[in-house]
């Protein structure tokens, strides 16, 4: 039974942009694979780690008669099709339980579950509210933090990033207890606020599915999934349950120490000054005294790299510590000609701001060298 026929890349494009999610190894088998159905003259797929599920379609004009739906392994199908040579035509086949894929001389035969047992999230119920904006837009404010979310903390919900639907502002907040970055821009819609965490997978997901033009991203939340419609894509995540600290105590206001700072030189710098940090600690100090900063680094080998940089700075004398990491994040991430640095004491967080773009904040705390 036909399934389907297409070029190579109206097939792979589709299942590219489900299979992202898909874990190599699961403990239920049906999760390694995607589901492939075929209704009313489109082809849906979806894939589901049971927190995430991505869902996406194809026109097709061939194939015709009965419904058809299975599920197969992602991975293999995906592998397949990008090694058949591009702009072939590719067919899908139903024999006995198996997909069989079809391209010029080439066959295989693949294994499949029934679409039955394929677990898809469960209907979220009414949507507590809906906002639109560019994809580029959301694209950016995700890439502008999400670096700062933590990876396995106990402190579960800190592995994600707090959404927030404020006013007229959408609001991106991440940190890991160590640093935190903050980005807000405007909606141009005013809506009631909401605040939901949205897990670190679905968060990397979508900065690498969002598209880089004005075509707009649909963002529903309800009570307990958020979902993001774009293009014909529809990513949907469980929310995480738990309070977000509380980001407006943790961003100073009153800092009296500043300066600014070409980025690239900055970042070079550090760059440079990492080859001899410690490993496992990766500290580096930072002395601002006059019109300089100097920057060093030392390891266990008692080797030292040393960085001088001219800055303006009338602040008194100041010598701190920081993970080097922390800081080749943040300038790595924002593209910007130069960066605001406040700082307060040697025990205190530093702010690191964006001149062309307030909304910005980026708070690292010090450590002990």
């Amino acid at each position: 039974m036909k399934l389907v026929q297409l070029e190579r890349d109206a097939l792979l494009k589709p299942l590219q942009a489900v299979t992202g999610i898909v874990e190599k190894r699961h403990t239920l088998p049906i999760l390694s694979n995607v589901l492939i159905e075929r209704k009313q003259g489109q082809l849906h797929l979806v894939a589901t780690d049971l927190e995430i599920q991505v869902a996406t379609s194809a026109e097709v004009t061939t194939g015709g008669g009965e419904d058809i739906s299975l599920t197969v392994s992602a991975r293999k199908l995906q592998d397949i099709l990008r090694a058949l040579p591009e702009a072939t035509e590719t067919t899908l086949d139903m024999q006995n339980n198996r997909l069989q894929v079809r391209s010029g001389k080439s066959r295989f035969n693949l294994q499949t579950l029934p679409a039955a047992d394929f677990p898809t999230l469960a209907d979220p119920g009414r949507a507590l509210a809906k906002v639109t904006m560019p994809q580029k837009a959301l694209r950016e404010l995700l890439l502008l933090v999400q670096y700062s979310m933590a990876q396995q903390d106990i402190r579960y919900y800190l592995n994600g990033l707090l959404l927030v639907l404020d006013g007229g502002q959408i609001k991106v907040v991440a940190t890991d207890g160590h640093r935190l970055g903050y980005a807000a821009r405007p909606l141009g819609q005013q809506q009631e606020k909401h605040e939901v965490i949205i897990p670190r997978k679905a968060v990397m997901e979508l900065c690498k599915l969002l598209g880089d033009g004005e075509d707009t991203v649909a963002i529903e939340v309800f009570a307990s999934q958020v979902c993001f419609a774009f293009g014909s894509v529809v990513l949907t995540t469980k929310i995480i349950d738990g309070k977000f600290p509380d980001y407006t105590r943790v961003i100073p206001t009153n800092y009296q120490k500043h300066f600014a700072i070409n980025r690239l030189l900055l970042l070079q710098s550090l760059q440079r000054a990492a080859i001899l940090s410690n490993e496992k600690f990766r500290g580096v100090r930072w002395m601002m005294t006059g019109n300089s900063l100097r920057i060093s680094c030392t390891n266990n080998e008692q080797e030292e790299a040393q960085e001088e940089l001219e800055i303006t700075y009338n602040g008194d004398s100041l010598d701190i510590g920081f993970n080097i990491t922390y800081l080749l994040d943040v300038l790595n991430n924002v593209h910007c000609e130069n960066v605001e640095c406040a700082l307060g004491d040697a025990n205190s967080s530093m702010l690191i701001m964006v001149p062309d773009n307030r909304e910005f904040r980026y708070v690292v705390m010090p450590m002990r060298i």
